[in-house]
């Protein structure tokens, strides 16, 4: 990834976190929702949105329908904030990446506290 491409990934997360938890109407795009990357193509006329989304299945979909739904609206919003002469497409991803690392502190968690009940046991 270019510097170029890798400096417009991060003002497109940053300023797309921002119009979410600011200026979206829509009640499905709730504080629930966290922006974890931006992948910009080479050509940067497309961007690929990662979110990542507390809550059941059933808003889980609601909320990535509602993003598929705001995305020309916050195509637009990007366009005037970041000045761009072409503001890239954006589509919306779902990240699981934060559900899986807690799992994964969970499993974590859970072993050592059987290792530590398993040495005080033998102990005795």
């Amino acid at each position: 990834m270019s510097r170029r491409t890798e400096r417009l990934s991060h003002f497109i997360r940053d300023e797309i976190s921002d119009l979410l938890h600011r200026e979206a109407k829509d009640p499905r795009l709730g504080a629930f929702v966290t922006v974890t990357r931006v992948a910009v193509s080479p050509d940067l006329q497309h961007a690929r949105v990662f979110v990542s989304v507390m809550g059941t299945e059933a808003e889980k979909a609601a909320v990535m329908t509602a993003l598929d739904a705001a995305s020309g609206f916050l195509r637009r919003e990007l366009d005037a904030r970041l000045r761009l002469r072409h503001s890239p497409v954006l589509s919306f991803c779902y990240d699981d990446s934060l559900e899986r690392a807690g799992r994964v502190l969970q499993m974590m968690s859970e072993l050592s506290a059987g290792e530590t009940e398993g040495q005080q046991s033998g102990e005795h």
